[in-house]
């Protein structure tokens, strides 16, 4: 019994002791594989070619495991395409996971291959079946490290000016370039109008490139290399577009003369747009020098008075501008009229109301105010003791007393409004409140001696109780009334072609110093030019409302355009003599050329767009010639505040001047 139990025992033991001493099996090593392979920030796969691979960016393999750093430097090999190796540098990071090769910079646009060859091994034994990885460089662009005119740097995305007008223009490429290239690809120009140039090679990466003629001045040039070059050298380029303007060309366009027959031209040849180009039955100004048959009530009030100067002046004899008054007058007479007041535009032939806009076929008060103090200062020239005059004295006082000012407050509120039409009613609205242009309205219908309104009137409605007020400083001139940096300088001009501002005040502003510093911040704003227009200085001055390069639009500090406007700066001259006289020399000499046409200057300019304006406007041209005969004589200054009502009226709303009696 025990015999039997003990022999199952033993075996069990002799064969758990043999099981110890024995062999264990034949094991298979375990695989090396890869994780990735980049060049730089391009991904390479077997199998295939990856393309625009970085010419100077090191090859990293990223494998799975750690490899042997000796085998790698054996098994891993950069060939070029004719199976050329190119000499590596191995460093190994990541526990030896990751193996990075540097290089020299590769040929552009060539193919290479990555060899991971099947003798590597892992650190601890394990094999690689090997893999081989092509890849094609990419072509570098061609690019420009720096372009110079007259050696200085510029950067041809900003706006480059104050160049000289005969310029030197270096340009310096990334890498070799032939000018005989470029010469294929290049365009020099200003505007439409090619210029001649010269291209010079340096050295093999730089090209200088000259006009073969003087530049003009103030004008914007181009220079230009296609990205079409690109189809020649074999390497992409982006292109060149390179603009700037050139600075002044100090030359006189017209022989020097005395400003005081430079003024008188002026005048002259501006009169010349009321007069040449008056309408041919109403003798009424034209809105624009386009406008046909219509013709401008506040324009042509501007125009009245420019007759006055034009008779002063001699331009034209006292019988010729007496009958023109009389043709205008008389028209006035028959013309479309709203509780006495015109529209702002007219059919210059049927005297029929034309609309402004859709709802602005009606009177245009403020319009009808201009034309008011036109035909007051008409009046006061003309003589009674001619018999002919006198005639017209008396159709001038009939108009002057059938205007309804009043009407336009609207049932009799403490406020003037601008439009009434019998088709809409007041419909649009608008309240005549300051400061604006507008001023002269108020003191028309304050001195209106059949329909005149309240002190109450001017004080609420135009000066809302004192909010016209400003009193801050810009460029430190102080602004006493108004929009911050003053609005448009019309707002300088209108009212003030006959209202004489010289110690003129009332509660809230003295008007000397209101119209001259409004003039001094606007010149000053186009001096400081924050917005980096081309041309603007002490000398090219004047933002108001005027034709621009977009359509029409009140120029001003605060919506500047680039869009210099000759009135501006003109109109300016009785508070700004000696600034005005710098911008008249400067457009007349240096501009007049592109500036100066049959009816003086033209509306407007933009030299940064390239841009003049072809028109005229009846409202620009009119304050030219009144605002220098005032500088000159006070000729409409004197006339229009000689008139009885207009001393009432201004008395009446709390003015007070020594020219006041």
């Amino acid at each position: 019994m025990r015999y039997s139990l003990l022999v199952p025992l033993f075996s069990m033991l002799l064969l758990a002791s043999c099981g110890k001493d024995d062999p264990e099996p034949d094991q298979t090593p375990e695989k090396l594989g890869i994780t990735y392979v980049y060049v730089g920030s391009t991904a390479l796969s077997a199998g295939g070619t990856s393309e625009n691979v970085a010419l100077n960016e090191p090859v990293e393999i990223k494998f799975d495991k750690a490899v042997n750093t000796a085998s790698a430097q054996q098994n891993i090999r950069l060939q070029d395409a004719n199976n050329q190796e190119v000499a590596v540098t191995f460093t190994f990071f990541s526990e030896n996971q990751l193996v990075k090769l540097t290089h020299d910079q590769l040929a552009e646009g060539a193919m290479y291959t990555l060899k991971v060859l099947g003798g590597l091994k892992g650190e601890n034994n394990e094999t690689f079946d090997g893999q081989t990885f092509n890849f094609e460089t990419m072509i570098s662009p061609l690019f420009m490290e720096a372009v110079l005119i007259d050696d200085s740097s510029v950067n041809p995305l900003s706006r480059i000016q104050n160049i000289s007008r005969n310029p030197q223009i270096t340009l310096q490429f990334s890498s070799q370039v032939l000018k005989d290239d470029i010469a294929l690809y290049s365009d020099f120009s200003s505007g439409t109008v090619a210029i001649d140039f010269s291209l010079n090679q340096v050295d093999e990466r730089t090209i200088s490139v000259s006009a073969n003629q003087t530049l003009a001045g103030l004008a914007k040039y181009r220079f230009t290399i296609s990205s079409n070059l690109e189809n020649r050298i074999g390497k992409p380029f982006a292109g060149l577009d390179l603009n700037f303007y050139t600075e002044v060309d100090p030359a006189p366009k017209f022989p020097l003369i005395s400003d005081d027959e430079l003024l008188t031209k002026v005048q002259e040849q501006t009169f010349r747009y009321f007069w040449d180009f008056g309408h041919p039955v109403s003798g009424l100004a034209r809105e624009r020098n386009t406008s046909g048959e219509t013709v401008t009530i506040g324009g042509s009030g501007f125009g009245v008075m420019a007759i006055l100067v034009g008779i002063e002046r001699g331009f034209i004899t006292r019988a010729e501008g007496v009958d023109r008054l009389k043709t205008m007058v008389d028209f006035l007479g028959k013309a479309d009229r709203f509780h006495g007041a015109w529209s702002h535009w007219l059919n210059g032939s049927t005297g029929k109301a034309l609309p402004f806009s859709q709802k602005d076929n009606g009177g245009d008060l403020v319009e009808t105010s201009f034309m008011a103090a036109g035909l007051l200062a008409a009046r006061q020239y003309l003589n009674p003791a001619n018999t002919a005059e006198n005639l017209l004295i008396g159709k001038i006082d009939e108009l002057w007393k059938s205007i309804e000012w009043d009407w336009y407050t609207q049932g009799r509120q403490n406020v003037l409004y601008w439009h009434w039409s019998p088709d809409y009613g007041w419909d649009m609205n608008m309240k005549i409140q300051g400061y604006n242009e507008a001023l002269i309205t108020y003191i028309m219908a304050a001195s209106s001696t059949t329909h005149s309104v309240s002190a109450d009137v001017y004080h609420q409605g135009w000066a809302r109780n004192g909010s016209i007020e400003n009193g801050k400083e810009f460029y430190g001139i102080r602004l006493p009334v108004g929009y911050d940096y003053g609005g448009p300088l019309f707002f300088a001009h209108y009212s003030f072609l006959g209202i004489d501002p010289r110690d003129l005040s009332d509660q809230y502003a003295d008007y000397w110093e209101q119209n001259r510093n409004h003039s001094l911040i606007n010149r000053g704003y186009c001096i400081e030019n924050n917005q980096q227009y081309v041309g603007y200085s002490a000398e090219c001055w004047g933002l108001t409302a005027s034709d621009n390069h977009q359509g029409y639009s009140a120029h001003s500090p605060t919506n500047d355009l680039g869009v210099i406007t000759p009135t501006a700066a003109l109109s300016s001259m009785p508070f700004t003599p000696e600034e005005s006289l710098d911008a008249l020399r400067f457009f007349y000499y240096q501009l007049g050329d592109r500036l100066w046409g049959e009816y003086g200057f033209y509306d407007a300019f933009n030299l940064t767009e390239s841009w003049t304006a072809s028109s005229f406007l009846a409202i620009d041209q009119g304050p030219i010639v009144v605002m220098i005969e005032n500088y000159r004589s006070q000729l409409i200054w004197n006339l229009l505040m000689s008139h009885p009502d207009v001393q009432n009226g201004l008395k009446r709303l709390g003015f007070s001047s020594p020219h006041l009696k």
